[in-house]
C-alpha cells in the first residue's frame, strides 16, 4: 500500500498505466500557496482496484524522489479535486476536475470541507502555525481521510465532462497564478476561484483581495515589475459590457468611443454623463422612453425579456460560448435586471477565457508575464527587452483584432500609472 521503493513503484507503476485513477495530493503546509508549497504525499486509488500511497516528505516514509511523479504523466484518465492546484506540483496529461464537473452541473462547488477526521482537526487546531504540519500528521490519519474524500468523489465521476470548460479555465487560470507578483521585495500569489454564482473568479490569497485593490488609497503602489528593465502595462477594455451585450444582440457600435457614440441619444451630456447613464439603464431598469428612442436599449430589453422567459420556462439559462448553465434552483431572489446582471458576467467570463487561451501561448517565447487578470482589465509584468511591438501584438489579441477596444497604461507601480494608449494605435 506504501510505495517506498523503486520496485515497488515500478511494480505500481504497470496497473496504474492502464487504470482509471483518483488522485488526492497532500501538501506539506496547510497555510502556503501551492506555488510555494511541497508534495508531502500522493494518494492513488485504482477506479474498483486498490489503493496506494506515494511518500516524498514524510516523517514516517522512506520517501520517494520527487522526479518519481513525472512518471505519472501517463495517458490513463486520472480524477482530481482540484486540478489547478495538482498543476502547480506536477504537469498530468488527461486530467479531469471533480469539483469543476459538479460546478457545471450543479453551479456550485462540491463542498468537502466537513470531511476530515479526529487527529487532523486536532493538529490543525493546535499546531496551526506549524510549518509543514502534514509531514507530521500519522501517515494512517492521512489514509483515512483519503478514504472518505475517495468515496465522495466517486459519487460524481460519472457526471459529464465538460473537456473544453475543464482545460480552458483551469489551464488559463493555473498560468496566471504561476506568474506571481512583485509586492516590495517579494513575490506573491493570487488564487482565482471560478466556482461563483456567475463563473466570473473571485480572486484572493494571504490577505490580499486581487480582485479588488483599491485605486486611490495607495494598496496598489507595493505592487512593482520584478525586471530591472521592466514596468507594468495594463490593457482595460473601453466600454466592455456594453460592447459584449452589442455582439449578443446583434446592435454594431461604430467604431470611436461607444459613450459618446450613446451619448447622441441622451441630448447634450459629457463622456462621463453618458458612461453613467449607460451603466444605469444597463444594470437596473430602461424606462419605456429609452427603450422606443434608443435602440441598442431596445435591443437589450426584448433579449432581457427572452433570457427571462427562458429561464422561467426551464429553470435554468444557458451562456453563450461555452454553454454553461445557471439554475433557477441556487439563485436567490431572482428578477428579470438581476438575471441579465448575472449573464453580462458570465458573457464578459466566457469571453476573456477564450482570449486567453490565444494569448497565454503566444506569451510562452517572450519574458514578459501576464500577471493579473481583474473582470475587464489585463495586467503585464513587461520587460523592456520584449520590445514595444510585442505589446502591440498583445494589444491586437486582447481586442479580438478590435471588437473589443482597450486603453492602455504603464508605470513603475500599479497605482501611479499613465496613458499610453496613443503610444500604441500609432
Amino acid at each position: 500500500m506504501i510505495i517506498e521503493t523503486k520496485l515497488e513503484f515500478d511494480n505500481f507503476l504497470k496497473t496504474y498505466q492502464d487504470s482509471s485513477c483518483i488522485l488526492i495530493p497532500i501538501l506539506c503546509d496547510v497555510n502556503k500557496h501551492s506555488i510555494e508549497n511541497s508534495l508531502c504525499l500522493l494518494y492513488v486509488k485504482i477506479l474498483d482496484g486498490e489503493e496506494h500511497l506515494l511518500p516524498f516528505r514524510h516523517s514516517e516514509a522512506i520517501n520517494l524522489d520527487i522526479s518519481y511523479l513525472d512518471k505519472l504523466n501517463l495517458d490513463n484518465k486520472k480524477y482530481i479535486y482540484d486540478k489547478k492546484q495538482f498543476n502547480h506540483i506536477v504537469k498530468c496529461k488527461n486530467v479531469i476536475d471533480i469539483n469543476f464537473q459538479y460546478y457545471m452541473e450543479h453551479n456550485e462547488p462540491l463542498y468537502i470541507e466537513d470531511i476530515t477526521t479526529n487527529s487532523h482537526d486536532y493538529f490543525n487546531r493546535k499546531y496551526y502555525k506549524l510549518k509543514r504540519v502534514n509531514c507530521v500528521i500519522p501517515i494512517l490519519k492521512h489514509l483515512e481521510l483519503c478514504r472518505k474524500l475517495s468515496n465522495e468523489f466517486q459519487k460524481h465521476i460519472d457526471l459529464p465532462v465538460h473537456q473544453e470548460y475543464n482545460d480552458d479555465i483551469i489551464d488559463n487560470l493555473t498560468y496566471l497564478e504561476s506568474s506571481g507578483l512583485r509586492y516590495d521585495k517579494e513575490m506573491v500569489y493570487s488564487e482565482y476561484n471560478p466556482y461563483t454564482s456567475t463563473g466570473r473568479p473571485s480572486n484572493r490569497f494571504g490577505g490580499i483581495n486581487f480582485a479588488a485593490l483599491n485605486k486611490t488609497d495607495g494598496s496598489r503602489k507595493p505592487f512593482k515589475s520584478r525586471f530591472e528593465n521592466g514596468m507594468l502595462v495594463e490593457f482595460d477594455y473601453d466600454g466592455y459590457h456594453l460592447r459584449l451585450i452589442g455582439e449578443v444582440v446583434d446592435y454594431k457600435f461604430p467604431e470611436g468611443s461607444v459613450h459618446k457614440h450613446m451619448a447622441k441619444f441622451y441630448g447634450d451630456v459629457t463622456y462621463d454623463e453618458s458612461k453613467n447613464q449607460s451603466f444605469q439603464y444597463l444594470y437596473g431598469h430602461i424606462p419605456v422612453e429609452v427603450i422606443q428612442i434608443n435602440p441598442f436599449f431596445g435591443k437589450v430589453h426584448d433579449y432581457i425579456n427572452l433570457i427571462w422567459g427562458e429561464y422561467k420556462q426551464r429553470d435554468f439559462i444557458t451562456s453563450n460560448i461555452y454553454s454553461k448553465k445557471i439554475f433557477r434552483k441556487n439563485l436567490s431572489e431572482m428578477n428579470r435586471n438581476k438575471l441579465f446582471n448575472y449573464m453580462i458576467q458570465l458573457m464578459e467570463t466566457e469571453n476573456n477565457m477564450k482570449m486567453l487561451s490565444n494569448l497565454i501561448p503566444f506569451l510562452e517565447s517572450y519574458k514578459s508575464k501576464l500577471i493579473l487578470y481583474s473582470y475587464d482589465s489585463f495586467l503585464f509584468d513587461f520587460n523592456l527587452d520584449d520590445g514595444v511591438d510585442f505589446l502591440k501584438k498583445i494589444k491586437k489579441i486582447i481586442e479580438s483584432n478590435g471588437l473589443f477596444p482597450t486603453k492602455t497604461s504603464k508605470g513603475t507601480n500599479y497605482h501611479e500609472m499613465e496613458d499610453i494608449t496613443e503610444k500604441l494605435n500609432d
